[in-house]
């Protein structure tokens, strides 16, 4: 999803909450008006005071009926007649809900008027709101801002009914920046220096191995992957359904986290770290003067890792080895630990593949090694969760020079944000071989949800106290 897309997914839940709030209020007006007053006098006390929390309350009940029906989906595509119908059945909801507990709690209550009135005007009012939203987002569209850059490949046929389709209807918010009759790697390296944000599969009879080359070249270079309806017989855990001008098209979603699950993410990470830097700033204080008191500045070391769709950010920890041994980029003599580093992995190294593990690494320190069997030197990373570089939970970062050597399937571990733990970390940590790894993040990317979040998190401490696989 574009940047575009997310800030729309996101604006969507408050500004129905206005409109929920402004029906209520409407509602209110209305009966309280001198013309309903002339019609029917008020025979029931509800003061102002009284009335507006109510509705406040009310409103915030009838968002989780909405999200309950439906009406958050992050899908860019979903059709807005489709939504209105599903605003007047959750209205319904709201309404019928509100009458039963009226009913059963035998509350006197005189004025049917209100709640029929707020039933109706919630209804109209919120559909205005969505139609105003989905006009703005159209408007943005047709004027070139937010347009996925999209790249056909595959039959000619149908990639020209495609190319059709979306050529004359920007307001689809597509840009079709390419087309190729096949996926091979002159056609890969094309479509690489196209930077697209999708690649259309357009050919149902492909051979298999090329579109599974083409999948694992989108999960590569964190592109989405569409294909039109019959191309694979296998079933994504992740996938959407949705037409584009009548065309039936089929995303594999690389993971949930997009649209609002991205965005509840965030915002538990936010929370989360903050807490955690509070509740950990003792041991922070402490862990910080051993390092200085043993082997003096800077305490905290910093390390350049890969994070979400290939960007490379620095990841801080407490430094556990001596000065002379940090292969970082503010030390002096970071080409020769470079090079003594080298040699260990070739000695000591307990992992294969890409990535590396020095057992009874030389180089750490005595409070080094306290520190990292207590996970103690990965603390500090709670600031790379508050800046957004990283998550609470999520794949472990990788060194640049270890990424490059990820064969092009396991990339789709950069699909989202790394984070400090996770089922890697809960499932073994170092004992892990490489693929084992991937293949627990791969699973966590797939499944994902902030029940698993939380699981994994409360089983972290437990996993630390039994120093289970940490050197």
């Amino acid at each position: 999803m574009k940047r575009l897309d997310y800030t729309f997914t996101f604006l969507q839940l408050p500004v129905d909450y206005l409109m929920l709030i402004l029906a209520g209020f409407s509602a209110y007006g209305l009966r309280f008006s001198k013309f309903a007053v002339s019609i029917r006098p008020i025979m029931f006390d509800l003061s102002w005071s009284k009335y507006w929390p109510t509705a406040l309350l009310a409103a915030a009940g009838w968002v989780i009926i909405f999200a309950l029906a439906g009406l958050y989906h992050s899908n860019p595509n979903r059709k807005l007649l489709r939504d209105l119908s599903r605003v007047l059945f959750a209205c319904s909801t709201g309404f019928a809900g509100i009458t039963i507990y009226v009913f059963f709690t035998l509350q006197k209550f005189d004025s049917r008027f209100l709640v029929l009135a707020g039933w109706i005007l919630a209804a109209l009012y919120v559909s205005a709101g969505r139609i105003i939203m989905r006009g703005l987002k159209l408007l943005f569209y047709n004027l070139g801002l937010g347009l996925r850059r999209t790249v056909i490949v595959g039959s000619q046929i149908m990639a020209e009914q495609i190319i059709g389709a979306l050529g004359g209807r920007q307001y689809l918010g597509y840009k079709v920046v390419g087309f190729f009759d096949c996926f091979d790697i002159s056609s890969a390296k094309k479509i690489a220096a196209l930077s697209p944000d999708e690649i259309i599969f357009a050919d149902p009879k492909a051979h298999g191995e090329e579109a599974v080359d083409a999948v694992d070249f989108a999960n590569e270079h964190h592109i989405a992957f569409k294909y039109s309806a019959d191309l694979f017989s296998t079933i994504s855990t992740n996938m959407t359904v949705s037409t584009i001008a009548g065309i039936p098209i089929i995303e594999l979603g690389r993971t949930r986290l997009v649209g609002w699950g991205m965005i509840v993410k965030r915002i538990f990470d936010i929370l989360g770290s903050l807490i955690l830097l509070i509740f950990f700033s003792p041991i922070f204080a402490l862990a910080g003067l051993a390092v200085l008191a043993e082997t003096g500045r800077p305490a905290l070391y910093r390390n350049r890792r890969v994070g979400q769709n290939n960007r490379e950010f620095i990841a801080l920890k407490f430094r556990s080895m001596r000065q002379k041994d940090c292969v970082g980029e503010e030390y002096d003599n970071a080409k020769k630990a470079l090079a003594k580093e080298q040699k260990l992995i070739e000695t000591q190294s307990a992992k294969s593949g890409p990535i590396y593990k020095i057992k009874d690494d030389p180089r750490v320190t005595k409070v080094g090694a306290f520190i990292r069997r207590w996970s103690i030197d990965e603390l500090p990373q709670l600031w790379n969760v508050l800046r957004g570089e990283m998550s609470l939970v999520g794949p472990r970062p990788h060194q640049p020079r270890e990424v490059n050597k990820y064969p092009s399937r396991h990339k789709i571990v950069l699909a989202i944000k790394p984070g400090i733990t996770g089922l890697a970390q809960i499932s073994g940590r170092s004992s892990l071989s490489f693929e084992e790894e991937i293949r627990l993040d791969t699973l966590y990317i797939e499944k994902w949800s902030i029940i698993m979040d939380l699981i994994i998190l409360l089983k972290t401490p437990f996993i630390v106290l039994r120093k289970e696989g940490a050197w």
